[in-house]
């Protein structure tokens, strides 16, 4: 494969990127999943698979996928999964001076201030009917003079308890006004700040990339493997789960379910090299624009990395191995979590500033993830028997042949150290 005809070394479409940043722009708080599952997701879906795949709706949660073979259950099941759920603020309850005090779920609260966001008020008199405020600002202390030596001098930060949403709420009956307008404890707030092209080539940045553009790879491993015919051994199960972020409950269930033979889940990973004050923590060196990350270690299947590591070498697409411990941290784990038997890995692309309004990633690394996992399913698919394949042949380090010094010279265009 020429270096012309691959996707991961050459800018992202214009479409393929408004269609990232429609997916991303989506307003899905925890539990509130359905404006990015429903309202893009499935239309794109349905859109790009042919007529007999089917779409997958559930009851508890907003979770689809996209079911290649629907009833097939003899077939070799892999399940890719995407989530849609968005950390959330929550208006926690209303001041007598107007203000709007707020939680800050997993954000870190000194990344907050001065942020816009939208709250999302649903209708009192109208139950399931919501409306949208905006122009209204996360804040703690209102300004540098009423905050005490040690907040100034930089020694002390936030406290979540200290955050609130200010509407500029002014006059008399201030808390009447905010009631009036249907606020209530529970309200959802999201960082208003949709994705946009960096500085640097192939760079985007803005809120929420965690995990939208998990869900973006799933739908366009969909498109793709769509366009080029689909499988014939094995199901593919295009999941976009929700509640990744509060213990990744809704994957679980989609695993306990489907009962896939393959999970792999597509997450947002960490650019450890760009990030602050962690030199001393012997991080990985992964970083953005080195291509997708997979992970090693914790449930991850050796086979099924086997799998993506083979692919990614004969198609030239850069990857990074990600040392995972004992959880990927991802939906990755949904399988095991459900108790479900499945060979498991978690892809991802190494992105700077995690839960923050200004998340930071590569183009070029999701592209290389979708076609990665792609390729890795077009492998799967021209297995003789997928079933008896990851059955019989778990690796074995009894079997390990010797290893000796290998000498000190650098292989021919390695200039990185050894």
């Amino acid at each position: 494969m020429t270096e012309t005809n691959q996707p991961w070394n050459t800018p992202m479409p214009d479409d393929q990127f408004e269609l990232m940043r429609d997916i991303l722009a989506a307003p899905s708080p925890i539990g509130i999943e359905a404006a990015m599952t429903y309202g893009v997701l499935k239309p794109y879906l349905e859109r790009v698979s042919p007529k007999d795949w089917h779409i997958h709706q559930f009851k508890g949660h907003a979770g689809i996928v996209l079911d290649s073979h629907p009833g097939r259950d003899d077939m070799f099941k892999v399940m890719i999964i995407g989530h849609a759920d968005k950390i959330r603020m929550q208006v926690r309850s209303i001041g007598d001076d107007g203000k709007i005090w707020i939680n800050s779920d997993s954000f870190l609260p000194t990344t907050l201030i001065g942020h816009e966001v939208k709250l999302f008020s649903e209708d009192p008199e109208n139950p399931g009917s919501y409306r949208v405020i905006e122009g209204g600002t996360v804040e703690a202390l209102g300004a540098i003079h009423f905050a005490d030596a040690n907040v100034r001098s930089g020694d002390k930060g936030i406290k979540k308890e200290q955050l609130y949403l200010e509407l500029q709420i002014h006059g008399e009956n201030k808390k009447q006004q905010v009631e009036n307008l249907g606020v209530r404890p529970g309200d959802s707030i999201l960082l208003n700040r949709p994705i946009r092209k960096g500085f640097s080539p192939n760079t985007f940045y803005g809120a929420y990339l965690d995990n939208g553009l998990g869900c973006f790879t799933t739908a366009e491993v969909a498109r793709l493997m769509a366009e080029d015919g689909g499988t014939e051994k094995i199901r593919v199960l295009y999941a976009m789960a929700t509640y990744e972020e509060i213990g990744r409950f809704g994957s679980r269930v989609l695993a306990g379910e489907l009962k896939p033979d393959a999970l792999i889940g597509v997450d947002v990973n960490h650019d450890y090299k760009a990030a602050p004050g962690i030199g001393d923590r012997r991080m990985n060196p992964q970083e953005m624009g080195k291509g997708f990350t997979m992970s090693v270690g914790a449930i991850a299947s050796e086979q099924l990395n086997r799998f993506f590591e083979t692919t990614a070498r004969e198609r030239e697409i850069p990857f990074q191995r990600d040392v995972v411990g004992p959880d990927t941290g991802t939906d990755g784990m949904a399988g095991v979590l459900a108790s479900v038997d499945c060979a498991a890995t978690s892809i991802g692309f190494p992105i700077r500033n995690m839960h923050t309004i200004s998340e930071s990633g590569n183009t070029q690394d999701v592209l290389a993830a979708i076609h990665a996992i792609k390729g890795t399913l077009q492998k799967l698919d021209a297995l003789k028997d997928p079933h008896r394949e990851f059955m019989d042949n778990h690796p074995r380090l009894d079997t390990a042949s010797p290893l000796g010094h290998q000498g000190s010279e650098k292989p021919e265009g390695d200039d990185k150290d050894a």
